[in-house]
């Protein structure tokens, strides 16, 4: 077995680290930094989401080896020019940056030692060596500093590999055979960097546990839906998010910063906090004020702020600059504008969506005439069998006025709620209220985990494009709508968690009132927390984690890595 295959992934690097210095371009050609060479020998599919998608996620062994770096990161020392270079001299330099734009190759050197007329990079890493010495990838990227080296006019006959774990040092040789290999890695990294779509996913690795863009490559999943025999899917994510959702709806309120944390001032004088490493988004609604400096450590750690109206209509987001994965976006665009594509993926959804919501009229409903589950079954087929977006629609519309018109056979007790059908402009009862707030709060999770993916959440493939509506999130949401909105609504009025106090009713108008959303809001993400078996990857995960699942499978759909998009269909 090759010795790197678990390698732990920590040198501390980030993009934002390296994304700075690959845009110095010299004669067109796009500077690499070495640090994206040791990425492309332990895995080419990590260095292409890297450094192509750029996409990037920490870990504890990430965060661990910045740690380490941290030490030597800061400039200092000096590094005479090559012509000036005196035998006497003995150098010790850190932090250097240096570039060879005859092979496209630029790294920030961790410490640069020199004597005798002769320099030698010293690269820290902050895991531990192999059985049989330096991992491969380390000494590939060593080397390649040695070729900057060389470029800039300096001798540099061998390095060092210092591995903080063990504190270690080995010393690396610079043979033609190193050479030759080095030279050939960066050759290939440049088809690779030039290919339309990621390589394929490692199978059944060992290098995928400890990767901290294994969520995002889903490397198992990946393989199994384009049919690419695996062991086993395995979950090599957590289960839960730990990170939470913050709502605040109190009118009047103020967020602020304080440190590291996230300070929620009310008008009545009272505050809480939250640490920043602990929130995963920030919900306003209404008339709630965030400061600047607020604004802007959620935006430098990505955490985006979602903006609701009162009534719960998300109006604005603030996330960090849309500068990650431009191609994905342009595909998305192609996609949409593509009648066979986008009525294949749209079909999936809408697939999706009928069949959950006939498994939850036969779960749940307490007297359910023989034909509606067959009727369901016949619009689930004409869907599949649609030839365009408008069909689609209509058969969509078709089941939900099966659905809605059995809505109430799902409630114990309708205590004079009376749903015949969906109505949201606005909601005329209290089941309607509800399934509106939490619809709304769906979209607002739709939209969060597009934006992580890098899709534009505006620009959708079945709800065509409209002024201010995020339809691609519309799209994301269809499948789980009855599943974990509907499914929500019915464990707040069959365990008589909302009554009629809960609701203000002016004419044919129903509103929840601002006491009763926080009801609402805590039902919400205790559904989203609840674990459940994926039926085509078999392990257990949240509905939160599910839902950022599916809007990766979505992007790859729409990217064309994967043949169709699957949505999440319950057993």
């Amino acid at each position: 077995m090759d010795a790197s295959l678990s390698r732990t992934r920590s040198d501390g690097d980030t993009p934002s680290q390296t994304v700075p210095e690959a845009d110095q371009l010299a004669g067109g050609v796009d500077l690499v930094p070495a640090r994206m060479i040791n990425e492309f020998v332990y895995c080419p599919r990590l260095f292409y989401l890297e450094w192509v998608d750029r996409e990037w996620a920490s870990s504890a062994d990430t965060l661990a080896g910045q740690l380490v770096h941290r030490r030597i990161e800061d400039e200092g020392g000096s590094l005479p020019p090559p012509e000036e270079l005196d035998p006497e001299d003995r150098i010790s330099a850190r932090s250097v940056l240096l570039a060879d734009h005859s092979i496209g190759v630029i790294a920030r050197l961790d410490l640069l030692e020199g004597s005798a007329g002769t320099v030698r990079p010293v690269d820290y890493k902050k895991g531990s060596p192999g059985p049989e010495g330096p991992w491969e990838p380390d000494v590939v990227q060593l080397c390649a500093q040695a070729l900057i080296l060389r470029g800039n006019g300096y001798q540099c006959d061998d390095g060092v590999l210092y591995y903080a774990t063990t504190r270690q040092r080995f010393v690396v040789r610079f043979d033609d055979t190193l050479i030759a290999r080095t030279l050939d890695v960066v050759s290939k990294l440049r088809e690779t960097a030039r290919a339309p779509l990621a390589p394929p996913p490692l199978i059944d690795s060992p290098k995928c546990p400890r990767c901290s863009l294994v969520g995002i490559c889903l490397p198992d999943e990946v393989s199994l839906l384009r049919g690419t025999p695996v062991h086993e899917v395995r979950r090599l994510v957590p289960a839960r998010d730990d990170a939470q959702s913050i709502y605040v709806i109190d009118q009047g309120a103020t967020v602020g910063r304080s440190g590291e944390r996230l300070v929620i001032r009310r008008r009545d004088g009272s505050s809480e906090s939250i640490r920043l490493l602990d929130v995963a988004h920030v919900s306003l609604y209404g008339n709630v004020q965030i400061s600047a400096q607020a604004l802007r450590c959620l935006a430098e750690r990505d955490i985006p702020v979602l903006h609701h109206t009162y009534g719960g209509w998300l109006i604005a987001t603030t996330t960090s600059t849309l500068s990650r994965n431009a191609d994905l976006r342009a595909a998305q665009h192609r996609c949409a504008d593509d009648p066979i594509q986008s009525l294949k993926i749209a079909q999936s959804i809408v697939v999706g969506k009928l069949r959950n919501q006939r498994t939850m009229l036969r779960r749940n409903s307490r007297s359910l005439p023989d034909h509606v589950l067959a009727e369901m079954t016949r619009c689930t087929r004409l869907a599949q069998q649609a030839r365009s977006i408008g069909r689609l629609f209509g058969v969509e519309g078709m089941a939900a006025r099966i659905y809605f018109g059995h809505f109430a056979s799902m409630l114990r007790d309708s205590i004079s709620f009376d749903i015949t059908a969906r109505d949201r402009r606005p909601p005329p009862d209290p089941v309607n209220a509800v399934l509106s707030f939490l619809y709304s709060l769906l979209v607002k999770d739709a939209v969060r985990a597009l934006l992580a993916v890098g899709l534009d959440p505006y620009r959708g493939i079945y709800h065509q494009l409209r002024l201010g509506r995020p339809s691609l999130a519309l799209d994301l949401m269809e499948e789980f709508r009855p599943l974990i909105a509907d499914s929500t609504a019915l464990t707040l009025f069959n365990n008589k968690m909302l009554g009629s106090s809960d609701f203000l009713i002016r004419g044919r108008s129903c509103a929840l009132l601002e006491s009763s959303r926080r009801k609402v809001i805590e039902s919400y993400e205790h559904r989203m927390d609840t674990l459940v078996r994926h039926p085509l990857f078999g392990y257990q995960v949240s509905y939160r984690r599910i839902l950022e699942i599916q809007a990766r499978l979505l992007a790859r759909a729409i990217s064309g890595e994967l043949p169709a998009y699957r949505p999440f269909i319950t057993r």
